[in-house]
C-alpha cells in the first residue's frame, strides 16, 4: 500500500513553536514514521519554503520520504497568498509520482488547503481521499474576538468544500465530530473518531535531575511549563495572570517556581516581535512578574521530552484546542497537566486523575489548581503515575491499526 500524505502549508520536520508549527507537524511526522513501522509506504508532500533544504529527505525512516514541492517562492508566505499556489503544488505531486513511477493508492490530507490540493490530484489519480482538519475556523471564531477577514472567509469556504469532497474525515474527539455535524452539515457516515497518538519511545518519564542536566536547568529550580505557538488563542496571558496571583498570594515563598514559555522568537528586535509576544512581555512588566517568566523561543522537537520531564506541571490554557498534543506528550512523560475546559482538552486530561481541568479565561481557577500541584509533592507523584499508565492507550502502536483499517475500507 502506498499513501500520499499532504501537508501543504507546513513541514513535519519544522521546529516547533513558530507561527504555523505545532501539533499538526508532530502528528504528520509520527503518522508517517509509524505507518512505515507497520509496513505501509507513505510519502509526505509539503510546499518547499527554503531553496537550501533538499527537496527529498529520508528523516522519517522506513523508506518514507518528506518531499518538498516547489510551488511559488521558496520562502514562507501568508496563508491567503498560499491559496494561489495550490494547483502548482498539486501538479508537482503528480509529476513526482510520474517521475518515480509510483502509484499511490490513497491520499491522506491534513488541514483544509491540503484537502483542496488533494481534489486536484484525485482528478489525475482517481484515488480516495481521507482528511484530517486539525483545527476548524468556525470553532476558532467561536472562541476568539477575531474580526472576520478575507482569509477567514476563504478558509471557511475551503473547509466546507473539503468536508464535501473527502471520502472519509477523521475527527480527533467526539466533540469535534459533533461540531462538524452542527457547523458544516456534514454526512455523519463520512466521519470517524480516531485520536492522535503519542510516540512512547520518545515521550516517556526521564528522571528530573537527568532532564534538567540536559536542558541546563539548575537542580534546585522548579518549573511550570507552557509549550505552543505564541498567539492569542493559546491563552498565555491567562497563565501569566495566574502567575501574578500566585506571587501576590505569596505561594512562591513556600513553593518557589518560575514559568518557562517555549514558542515564538523572543530575541527579535522589538519592532520585529509579533504582536502577541510584545503584548505578553508588556503584561509581564505590568504585573511585575518579569523575573518569574522566561521566554525561551522555539525548541527542536527532540528536546521536548527533557523539558516535559523537568517540569513540575505543564499548563495548556488555550481558548480553543481541537485535541491538545502538548498535553498528551507531557502526560506520557509523567508530568501532570492543567488545561482549560475547551475543545478536546477535557476529553484528554482526566480531571483529578492526570491533572486538572479549569474553566476557560479564569486566572483565579488556574491559580487554585497550580497551588494544589506546586505545593503538594505527593499529589504530583500520584498524578504522574496515573499519567504514564493512562497515555499507554494513546501509543501510536494502538492508533495506527485503526487508521490503516480506514484506509482498507476506502480501498475495497
Amino acid at each position: 500500500m502506498n499513501i500520499a500524505i499532504l501537508s501543504y502549508h507546513t513541514c513535519p520536520l519544522a521546529t516547533l513553536g513558530g507561527k504555523d508549527t505545532g501539533g499538526m507537524n508532530v502528528y504528520v511526522r509520527d503518522l508517517t514514521k509509524f505507518l512505515g513501522k507497520f509496513g505501509i509506504h507513505a510519502d509526505v508532500f509539503t510546499r518547499s519554503q527554503d531553496e537550501h533544504v533538499p527537496h527529498i529527505l529520508h528523516d522519517l525512516g522506513y523508506g518514507n520520504r518528506v518531499v518538498h514541492i516547489p510551488a511559488g517562492p521558496e520562502h514562507p508566505l501568508p496563508k491567503l497568498e498560499l491559496i494561489n499556489y495550490i494547483p502548482k503544488f498539486a501538479e508537482g505531486v503528480i509529476n513526482f509520482a510520474a517521475d518515480k513511477k509510483i502509484h499511490y493508492d490513497l491520499i491522506h490530507s491534513h488541514y483544509w488547503m491540503s484537502g483542496l490540493a488533494a481534489d486536484f490530484i484525485r482528478e489525475k489519480w482517481q484515488t480516495p481521499i481521507i482528511h484530517m482538519f486539525h483545527t476548524l475556523e468556525k470553532l476558532k471564531n467561536q472562541n476568539s474576538d477575531v474580526v472576520p477577514s478575507q482569509e477567514i472567509e476563504s478558509r471557511e469556504e475551503g473547509e466546507q468544500k473539503v468536508m464535501d469532497l473527502a471520502d472519509r474525515i477523521i475527527a480527533a474527539t467526539e466533540d469535534e465530530l459533533k461540531q462538524m455535524e452542527l457547523l458544516y452539515q456534514i454526512n455523519k457516515e463520512k466521519l470517524v473518531v480516531i485520536p492522535p497518538g503519542v510516540d512512547t519511545s520518545r515521550f516517556y518519564p526521564i528522571s528530573s535531575d537527568e532532564a534538567k542536566a540536559v536542558i541546563g536547568v539548575p537542580q534546585d529550580e522548579n518549573m511550570i511549563l507552557f509549550v505552543g505557538r505564541i498567539e492569542p488563542l493559546k491563552g498565555v496571558d491567562l497563565l501569566i495572570q495566574a502567575i501574578a496571583e500566585l506571587r501576590k498570594a505569596d505561594v512562591f515563598s513556600k513553593c518557589p517556581h518560575y514559568l518557562i514559555i517555549i514558542g515564538g522568537d523572543p530575541e527579535s528586535h522589538p519592532s520585529a516581535l509579533n504582536q502577541e509576544m510584545h503584548r505578553l512581555k508588556l503584561l509581564c512588566k505590568q504585573l511585575n512578574v518579569e523575573s518569574l517568566v522566561l521566554f525561551l523561543g522555539k525548541r527542536d522537537q527532540d528536546t521536548l521530552p527533557y523539558y516535559y520531564s523537568a517540569a513540575e506541571v505543564v499548563v495548556v490554557p488555550s481558548h480553543y484546542e481541537s485535541f491538545g498534543m502538548v498535553a498528551l506528550e507531557a502526560m506520557a512523560c509523567g508530568t501532570p497537566v492543567i488545561a482549560t475546559h475547551v475543545g478536546g482538552l477535557p476529553y484528554l486530561v482526566k480531571d483529578g486523575t492526570t491533572g486538572f481541568v479549569v474553566p476557560d479565561d479564569d486566572p483565579s481557577a488556574l491559580e487554585i489548581a497550580l497551588t494544589q500541584l506546586l505545593c503538594n509533592e505527593n499529589l504530583r507523584g500520584n498524578l504522574s503515575r496515573n499519567c504514564v499508565e493512562y497515555t499507554k492507550s494513546y501509543s501510536w502502536e494502538k492508533i495506527i491499526p485503526r487508521i490503516i483499517n480506514e484506509y482498507k475500507k476506502l480501498l475495497v
